[in-house]
């Protein structure tokens, strides 16, 4: 095993004259609003290039990333199959507004990986993907309210920041202003992992609520898995009402196996909502389910949606090379052994420098928390101490490890991550924390 990342001064000067630059021009300097490394401190990241598993900002400073373009790149950056595809596809043309077989040839592999979906309409991003499959959902129950939970974030769509998750929870934004009060009114949130609360607002609102929205393993306040019996408690509930079940696959769909986190749970949906690894880091989400409901969907049915971009043969290519290296025997096997080794590792450098911590993780997903209490749900997520994840990221960073710039987002394990590379970020996870200690 190589030495121990060793904290050093790194120099970013460049990467400080470029945020500068865009601070004039592009909205805080950024186009996400967490890549500004408000909630943190310190200077936010100007990336050159990616190789891997590693991150090379604009000073040529090499990071280990644990960010993955937020889960999209399961393979790790440039893989030499994915970006072969793209870049024969750019010859062909990269846009044409009209219909490839690629598009075929993609939804027929996503389809029989996850046979809950019959039909699947692409799309742009995970925000299209949830706002439509909300739409469809109202359209097809004739019902308006979307029950969702505390501390999931499914894209920016005004129905869906209310008590939202993501970058939401890392900014302290509880309501986002220009999202209409009628409209958020539709909206109802009830606490994750609490299927007496559904019950309550089921009860509340009879035959009102057209579906309930949930991410099969809470990554967006932080990894929060689903307690035992509760999806199935949700499938039950809305099965019972008359409602739809939406589950929320945008990260978790292809992470922890071959098809949809559902399965694992055997708990199937009404509509699922896919993203980030179907489209091998290009730009492309999907939403589906059964060919009645989705048959609801112009040009079928008149529930509207559509897109320019949808569909992209660029995203297209990269969406199938991706699905075709992730049928490698033993890839999963691989990714989850190394992610458990690392919060095991985690666990364990918190109880020998006595820091307070809890290490929640599923598969290549986790989370560290700054608490003393077991997290699973968003009360108890926000009782984290945010101030000291902010100082474990900057010395994380400045040991070359690069961890989501907030407390309530997930490390993601890639297939470039190897055993070496865990065992030195629990080195510098431990030099970290013995940091803190000393105050």
């Amino acid at each position: 095993m190589s030495a121990t990342p060793t904290k050093s001064k790194v120099e970013r000067r460049r990467s400080r004259e470029i945020f500068e630059r865009g601070e004039k021009i592009l909205v805080g300097g950024v186009n996400s609003p967490v890549r500004a490394f408000r909630s943190v401190g310190g200077e936010p990241l100007i990336i050159e290039r990616g190789s891997g598993q590693y991150l090379y900002d604009a000073d040529g400073n090499k990071l280990l990333d644990y960010v993955c373009s937020w889960g999209a790149m399961l393979l790790g950056h440039a893989h030499p199959a994915v970006t072969r595809a793209i870049a024969e596809q750019a010859q062909r043309g990269t846009s044409y507004g009209a219909t490839t077989e690629l598009e075929v040839e993609l939804a027929g592999m996503i389809t029989q990986a996850i046979p809950s979906i019959e039909k699947i309409r692409f799309v742009s991003s995970g925000t299209e993907a949830t706002m439509s499959a909300a739409r469809l959902a109202r359209g097809a129950t004739k019902r308006d309210f979307i029950l969702k939970f505390e501390g999931c974030y499914h894209g920016h769509a005004d129905s869906f920041l209310s008590q939202a998750g993501s970058g939401l929870a890392t900014l302290g934004i509880a309501e986002c202003p220009g999202v209409p009060q009628a409209l958020a009114e539709l909206t109802l949130n009830a606490p994750y992992n609490n299927l007496g609360a559904v019950e309550q607002l089921f009860s509340q609102y009879k035959d009102k609520i057209a579906a309930v929205i949930i991410e099969p393993i809470a990554a967006n306040m932080g990894v929060v898995p689903p307690a035992s019996g509760f999806l199935k408690g949700l499938r039950e509930i809305t099965k019972r009402q008359g409602a739809l079940l939406i589950i929320d696959e945008v990260i978790t769909g292809f992470r922890m196996h071959f098809g949809a986190a559902q399965q694992l749970a055997l708990v199937e949906a009404d509509l699922t909502t896919l993203g980030k690894i179907i489209g091998g880091g290009l730009p492309v989400a999907a939403y589906g389910g059964s060919a009645e409901l989705m048959n609801h969907i112009a040009p079928l049915g008149s529930v509207y949606q559509a897109g320019t971009l949808a569909g992209n043969p660029l995203a297209m290519r990269a969406g199938i090379e991706t699905l075709r290296q992730l049928t490698r025997p033993g890839l999963y096997d691989a990714i989850n052994e190394r992610a458990r080794l690392l919060a095991e590792g985690l666990r364990q450098a918190l109880a020998e420098t006595g820091i307070a911590g809890q290490v929640n993780s599923t598969g290549s997903l986790a989370t560290l928390f700054f608490t003393d209490a077991p997290v699973t749900d968003y009360t108890s997520a926000k009782r984290s101490d945010t101030k000291r994840y902010a100082r474990f990221f900057r010395e994380m960073l400045d040991r070359g490890i690069f961890l989501a710039p907030s407390q309530f987002e997930a490390a993601f394990v890639s297939a470039a991550h190897t055993a070496e590379n865990v065992g030195q970020t629990i080195a510098a996870a431990r030099d970290s924390f013995e940091a803190i200690a000393r105050g």
